[in-house]
């Protein structure tokens, strides 16, 4: 059974107040958008995604997609239309033909969780429509315009409709296809299936999952965020795993290498070629910046060393740009679950002076780990001729680097 994930992510966000859009706001570190994908790109039961953005945000949503390690079950990001209805018409038909069913998820819903989405998928295959509601806890008056009361509502019979909404895909794919050609505009998608007189079952969800729409939905879902990590220590989980409950799991890792001089050699550093009369020495291309870089990121990720992972015995590494062993990295840091924060380097050189270079070797370092150049510092001091760097003798550089675990709550 082939099931996607349909996200419209494609919102303004002009009730947030902010230049930002709401989906790429922060929610516990990490954009908004990426919790419910983080959960979909984890269940089993989920063939693939696809993601609709506005146009033109589609390079920020795909680089923040890979930093995040999601971009293997993000099969496609799409630009979608004016109006959430359009948005959502223009993923469908970007999903496979032999798709059996969809799971339509606003990405503003950053609490979705398995469970729902096995329930949902559950009474989909049962009717071929599902929809998440959760029951009207507060009276309900039908106003005229004047604003006087018409009538109470029978609370009982009253459900608030949320998302995830899953559909057989034909059935929701004719839905659509129908809307518009009547030139209809519902609410949600639910209302397209209701006007084929098809059955739509509701499925119980929690209060909290709740939809981000203004500054009060942000703060109170931090605060959601907040209280999943105080339950899972008072259940007694240790205290990384309640960390990790959050969203918060917080990784330091640190590196630190050395190169000799040798006549003849390039002098390669930070990806990129110096000029001066001497190289350093090594395997690879021996810049020795990246592979303090690199080992920080492993060491973080709690992976082995540098030299475990990439051999100066393995003639494959011999003389190859240590651009490839950093980009090769933060794949194994994204295969483990984490995306980078920052990283913090220093070369330690008498000479020659790289405060021409620095700014290239920030952006060759963010290109090969699919991270903003702004995440990246790259510093540069002497040691006074004091020592085997002092004298001339070699290059020195350490880094620092934090990542954060990827939630996939």
């Amino acid at each position: 059974m082939k099931v996607y994930a349909l996200v419209p992510a494609a919102g303004s966000g002009r009730r947030m107040g902010s230049e930002t859009k709401k989906q790429f706001l922060l929610l516990g570190g990490r954009p908004l958008f990426l919790h419910c994908l983080a959960v979909f790109a984890h269940h089993p039961q989920v063939t693939g995604i696809v993601l609709v953005v506005s146009p033109g945000d589609e390079e920020t949503a795909a680089r923040l997609v890979a930093e995040y390690g999601l971009d293997k079950k993000v099969e496609k990001i799409i630009p979608g239309g004016s109006e959430r209805q359009d948005s959502v018409r223009l993923g469908l038909a970007a999903l496979p033909e032999d798709t059996d069913f969809v799971l339509i998820h606003d990405a503003a819903r950053p609490f979705l969780t398995p469970d729902l989405i096995d329930r949902t998928l559950s009474a989909a295959v049962r009717t071929g429509a599902a929809v998440a509601a959760a029951p009207v806890k507060d009276t309900i008056k039908v106003a005229a315009p004047n604003r006087l009361v018409e009538r109470t509502l029978e609370r009982s019979t009253l459900w608030s409709v949320a998302t995830p909404q899953t559909f057989s895909y034909r059935l929701i794919l004719e839905a659509h296809r129908r809307a518009q050609e009547d030139g209809f505009t519902g609410t949600d998608d639910a209302v397209l299936v209701e006007r084929l007189g098809r059955p739509v079952e509701l499925v119980p969800a929690s209060d909290t999952n709740i939809k981000v729409t203004t500054p009060t939905d942000l703060l109170l879902a931090e605060c959601l965020l907040g209280s999943a990590a105080g339950a899972a220590k008072e259940a007694g989980m240790p205290g990384e795993e309640a960390e990790k409950e959050r969203g918060f799991m917080m990784r330091v890792g640190s590196g630190f290498d050395v190169h000799a001089f040798k006549p003849g050699r390039r002098l390669v550093l930070g990806g990129v070629e110096i000029p001066y009369q001497r190289g350093l020495e090594g395997h690879s291309d021996a810049d020795v910046l990246l592979h303090a870089v690199a080992d920080a990121l492993l060491g973080a990720a709690g992976e082995r060393d540098i030299g475990h992972h990439f051999p100066d015995q393995d003639p494959a590494w011999a003389g190859i740009s240590s651009l490839i062993i950093l980009e090769k990295t933060g794949e194994i840091v994204r295969r483990r679950g984490f995306s980078i924060t920052n990283i913090d380097s220093l070369v330690i050189a008498q000479e020659p002076k790289i405060a021409p270079y620095v700014e290239r070797m920030r952006a060759n370092i963010a290109q090969a780990l699919k991270i903003p150049s702004e995440r990246v510092a790259v510093k540069a001091t002497s040691t006074e001729r004091l020592g085997f760097t002092g004298r001339g003798e070699g290059i020195a550089a350490q880094a620092v680097c934090l990542l954060q675990e990827v939630s996939t709550r």
